[in-house]
Parts: C-alpha cells; structure tokens; sequence
C-alpha cells in the first residue's frame, strides 16, 4: 500500500535536511546561503505589507519567515500560500512579455515553500514551487510541481550521503548489457565517453573515471534546484530535480526529472510540447521539442531531439539532430543526423559526420543469445534506406551502404566504400572509392556543412571535418595493402573472403581504379598541407621548407577520440597520466585534449610529411625541388578532377530523364529547385580551384622550383 506520512502542518517548508546530515556549527540552510549568489540584502516584513499580503488572500505559517528586499511590494503578491523560509526580491508594477506571452509581475495563484525568489519575477498558478532559488526576471506559469529533494543530484552520476550504490544513474553506451556503461555528468565531452567506454580490461583506469566524476561534485544533502535569470517556463507538469540555467525557455513539458539544463543568453535552450526527459544532461544551446522521451542520457551543446525522438542510455555528440526515430545504448560523437520516423539505433558506437537514413535498423539483429552485440562505424557512415544490419560489424571511414537486409555481420576495412547486397548473385559487394568516383558533391559538401554548422562557443576538443585527415588517411594505406594483394579478374574486380560472417563470397569492384584514387588522395593530403605549412610560416626557400620538416621513420597511428584526432602515443601517455595521478580530474583530462588540439596541426603535418615519402617510395634525401614541383602540378590536377566530380555529380540531378519528367520545362525546374548554375556551394568550389592555381604558380615561383 502507499505509505503516507503524517507531519504536524507548521513543520512544512522546514528539516529539508535530516538533522543528522548537517554539519556541525550549521543550519539547514547552509547550502542554500551558499548558492544564493545574488547579494540582495533582505528584511522581515512591515506591519503593513503583511496586512497587504493578508488583505490579498495569502497564507503563511509564519509571516516572520517571509523575508523581502527594499523593492518589494506587497500589493503584487495574490492569493499565494507560503511555507519555510521564503526570501523574495525587489517587485515593480510592470509586465513582462517574452514571444507574446505576458505575465504580470509578481506572485499569483500558487503554494511556495522554502524558496528564494530573484527581482522583477512573475509566477502564476505554480501548484508546489518547492526548495528553488529563482534569479531575475524569471517567468512560471500554470506548473503543477517543481519541487527539489535533499538528494537531488541533477543527472550526475553520484551518490549521495547515505544513499546505496543502486540509486546511480549509469548510461549503458554501445552495448545493452551495461559493459559499457559510464557515469554521465554536467560538462561531459565525447572524447570523456569514448574513453571511459573503452579500456574496459584496465580495472584501475575505469576506477580512476569513476573518481573523476565523484570528485567533481559533493555528496552533501541539501542543494536547492536553481532556475537561471530570464528563464521562462510555461504549461510544465512535473520538474523535480532539475536545474536550469540563465535564459532557457520550457513550454509544455510533461515532466523532467533528474535533469541539468544548461543554457545562457548566449546558448540558450528550448524544451517544447509533450518531452519526458529522466536522468540526463543537456548542453547549452539544444532544442528538444514535441513528444520527446530521453531517460539516462547526454546531450551535448548545439544538438536536437523533436518529434518524438526516443533516446536512451545514449550519448548524443554536439551539433547533431535526431528526430521522430529511436536511439538506445549507443555513444555518437558529433554531426550526426537522424531524420525519420522508422529509423532505429542500438548498441552502436558513430564516430561522427554519421547519417542514418528512413527505414535503417542498425544494430538490431542479435546472432547470440543474448544482447550484448555492437556495432562500430568510423566517421561518415551512411546506412542507406531500410538497410538492416546485424551485431557485431565495424565499418571503415565514410561508408555507404546500399538499401538492403544484410543476413550476417559485417567487417568493412576499405574507407570511402559504398557496400551492397547482391541478392540475385548471393554475394556481398563493395565498391572502394566509390564517394570519389560518383558522389564527389556530397562528399565535400559535407565536410563544408558541418564546420559550417558548428556552433560550439567552447571548443575544448578539436574536431576534424576534413574526409582527409590522419585516420582516414591511415586507412587508405591500409586498403592499399588490402586491394594490392588481390587477384585482379579482367573486369577490374577481386574476390575475398572473411568480410562477412558468410559462406558466401564478397566481391571488390573496381580495384585498380580504386588503387589509383587512393594512392592519389594520399598524395593530395599530404601535398595540400605541405603547401598550407609553407605559406603560413611564410618559407621563402625549398631548402629552409624542406628543413622545417622532420622525418620520421614510420606514420602515427591515431584514434579518434569523441571527433578529436590524437595520436595513439598520446592516448597512452593520457592513460598512463590517469592512473599515476598527473592526470587527476575530468578538467585536467580536458586541459590535455586542448593541449594536444593546439599540437595538432604540427603533428598533422608531420603525418603528412611521413605519408608523402611513403606512398611515393622516396627517402627524405630523394624529396627534391623537382620531385616538389611535380607534385604541386599533380595537386591542381587531383583538385580539377574532384571539382569536375563536384559538378558531374550535381548535375545529374538537371540531366537525368527522370528526374525531369515531373517538369514541363527547364524555366519551371529551375524555378523549382534553382538552376545548376546558381549553386553557390559550386561556385565556391570552382573560384576555390582557381585560387589554389594562383597560389601554387607563385609558390612555384618563390621557392624557385
């Protein structure tokens, strides 16, 4: 049966702390004093503002525990009922109004217990305003309950004193079964996820991550929910337990509970109609809106959630959007898009630029008996219409994979492959390069939009947009080695096995044009960032170019850490530095990926430098003015062809019969969706060409090549 205490009524509002959790020398309001920033100066109320307050229908238990600023004015407080220890601020004859919504300033319609309410606020028809220190200006209308308990924790991944190890919230990441599992908490980063769902063998590294988090809040009891300056909250069922910050605005809502909402007047944040948000972190900046459900959770800064998108024990990196479909125990770095209702996500580790299209069920087959299968896809992975995939698979950078319903997992090690199931041939095909040979507008239309679209304010890790960059880079030295050592048919295609989990053969298309286009990405890579290390440092010479550069004997491996790419030496001294103690807590875990972003572009060049000399078989002696000069031609020749790629690719869409035929006339197609030559992302790409011509005939020219 439900067990219903009974408590003497003058006692409500008070002993929010149990006695034996407040310190000695302390009262139960120590940690409210604490957070209560705002430096107003209170005073009890005069005999004729309580006469005011009484004469207006308002109750308290005792008028001597309501304490006001200078500014306050009784006459704008209505039929409230107070309990506790209620501090309220200075109150003005004005309304306010934010997107036409206008309220009163003032106290109207509501029960308020044990709060501090900041200058100028209006609050109307709050039916339990419990244990909250409101800022300025702040707007509450027709809420049911937002109320705060001794041990609210606010998402993070804690305890409380007293409290048993069970009540933790974890968020089971990349694995259903909860091997995965990390702690979420307010400030966490993709790169902080990525590793703590890693390493799982290395038992005092996981207990290090768990301290982190432990250290960076206390377990005290007793930390009153705080509502930001500015912030309006309107039609909301159930807060309890949740903190929000400046300029936030939630209308709607049906209930949030256990919750951090971060936002200022800079990134502020928006919760819409009908969202049951439950144990979770949201970053600054996000909108979630119309019927979305989320329960253990993070979202991080610039992200979406809408129409009823599902998300849980999940992961969501910055500047992404799910919307209508279901996302569960997955960890997605950042720019990931997910747009349709019948669209699902499980157990699945996205390491960003990632796109999942209507009617794709990743990661839902199970081929054990129980569900603990995953699914790891390096950046840009593009599950076509109603592809469904089965645990456990690993996909290489930038894969495409055709509609279809894969029967068995799937190892894909060829980045930049578009992957088919060929049904009336029974075999599993792949296409390496085939972004490069038929989809070149896409490809760097999407590294343009996302760098484009991130609106991150604090850029603590470094994202790499670039399709050409160390990982992917490494990967296409390994797909060389892969293709390079096939047994090539006539018609340019190879047979492997060990791809699928299947009797049946995997056949490579197109080989040796694939070869030629990865060994010249490689090349154009490391060439660009040569010329791009030259004229920032402003070298005048080869030679002085030339030793500018060191050689090393063998290319870094790197991992991409939460979209940041760092070199795998780092990540050991990064690991090595948790478990000594140098590295002691989750901002000096941050220090270190700022650190290694500003080394980044050096330790990119060097890659480059190091990837050039191998793909072309060269020592560091045999790099000449000549072999340079060659090279810098061969550069306007790999970048003609992938803008005439860019084009051909776009221009398929005014070519092709059939998508012309729902037109009468090319005026009308034009009109509709804009003639091909007033594409502005083409055209940029076209007088990009054309400066890179220029600059390289002068840098020619400068070093004397």
């Amino acid at each position: 049966m439900n067990i219903i205490k009974t408590h003497p009524v003058e006692e409500l509002g008070y002993h929010f702390i149990d006695a034996k959790y407040i310190p000695k020398g302390k009262d139960e309001y120590y940690l409210r004093n604490q957070q209560n920033t705002s430096g107003v100066s209170y005073k009890p109320l005069t005999t004729l503002q309580i006469e005011t307050l009484i004469h207006n229908r308002n109750t308290s238990d005792n008028w001597n525990n309501i304490l006001v600023a200078n500014n306050f004015n009784a006459g704008l407080v209505k039929n409230c009922k107070f309990y506790g220890l209620v501090r309220i601020g200075a109150m003005e004859p004005y309304y306010r109004e934010f997107h036409n919504f206008r309220m009163a300033v003032g106290l109207y319609n509501s029960t308020i217990i044990s709060c501090d309410l900041g200058n100028n606020i209006c609050i109307d028809n709050v039916n339990y305003l419990s244990h909250y220190i409101l800022g300025d200006d702040v707007m509450i209308a027709n809420v049911n309950e937002m109320a705060i308990t001794d041990h609210a924790k606010f998402g993070n991944g804690i305890i409380k004193e007293g409290e048993n190890e069970n009540v933790r919230t974890w968020v089971e990441v990349c694995n259903e079964n909860g091997g995965r599992r990390i702690l979420p908490f307010d400030g966490m980063l993709a790169g902080d996820a990525f590793m703590w769902s890693r390493y799982r063998a290395d038992n005092v590294l996981q207990e290090k991550f768990k301290l982190f988090t432990e250290k960076k809040f206390d377990n005290k009891r007793g930390y009153y929910g705080k509502i930001g300056d500015r912030t309006v909250i309107k039609n909301c069922g159930i807060l309890k337990d949740v903190y929000i910050g400046t300029d936030a605005y939630l209308k709607g809502a049906n209930k949030i509970k256990n919750v951090t909402v971060n936002s200022d007047a800079a990134r502020h944040t928006q919760i819409g109609e009908g969202c049951e948000l439950v144990n979770g972190i949201i970053g600054y900046g996000c909108r979630i809106f119309y019927g979305v459900k989320a329960v253990r959770f993070v979202i991080a800064s610039h992200s979406q959630l809408k129409y009823g998108a599902r998300l849980i024990n999940s992961y969501l990196g910055n500047n992404s959007t799910i919307s209508c479909c279901e996302v569960l125990n997955t960890l997605i770095f950042p720019s990931h898009e997910q747009h349709h209702n019948n669209s699902f996500l499980c157990a699945s580790l996205l390491m960003g630029q990632s796109n999942i299209a209507a009617g794709a069920t990743i990661g839902s087959n199970h081929n054990s008996r129980s569900a603990d299968g995953e699914i790891i896809a390096g950046r840009g992975f593009w599950p076509g219409l109603s592809v469904s995939l089965k645990h456990n698979s690993t996909f290489a950078s930038f894969t495409i994979i055709a509609k279809g319903d894969f029967p068995a997992e799937l190892k894909i090690p060829l980045p930049f492959s578009l992957v088919s199931n060929d049904v009336s041939n029974n075999n599993l095909v792949v296409m390496p390069a085939y972004w490069f040979m038929y989809n070149m507008y896409a490809m760097e239309r999407n590294a343009w939009k996302y760098l484009d679209r991130d609106k991150r304010t604090e850029k603590i890790q470094l994202i790499e947009y670039n399709y050409l960059a160390p990982d992917t880079v490494n990967e296409l030295f390994d797909g060389l080695d892969i293709l390079q050592k096939l047994t090539i048919k006539e018609d340019g295609t190879a047979v492997v096995n060990g791809w699928e989990n299947a009797k049946r053969e995997t056949v490579i298309l197109k080989v040796p044009q694939a070869i030629k286009i990865y060994k010249e990405l490689i090349q154009y890579y490391a060439v660009m960032l040569l010329v791009e290390h030259i004229q920032k440092n402003k070298l005048s010479s080869f030679e002085l170019f030339k030793k500018s550069l060191q050689t090393k004997l063998m290319r870094a491996e790197w991992v991409n850490i939460g979209s940041q790419l760092i070199k795998k030496s780092s990540v050991q001294k990064l690991t090595d530095g948790i478990k000594s103690g140098k590295i002691n807590s989750w901002d000096s875990m941050h220090d270190f990926y700022s650190t290694e972003g500003n080394r980044y572009a050096e330790d990119k060049l060097q890659h480059a430098y190091t990837s050039l000399l191998e793909i072309l078989n060269i020592t560091a002696r045999q790099f000449t003015p000549e072999v340079f000069k060659t090279l810098l031609s061969e550069a306007v020749a790999t970048r003609t062809w992938m803008c005439n790629g860019i084009y051909k690719a776009r221009e398929k869409d005014y070519t092709n019969p059939f998508r012309k035929m729902v037109y009468d006339t090319n005026e009308e197609m034009n009109k509709v969706i804009g003639a091909l030559e007033d594409n502005s992302f083409i055209q940029n790409q076209i007088e990009a060409l054309d400066q890179m011509k220029k600059e390289l005939k002068l840098l020619a020219k400068k070093l004397k090549l």
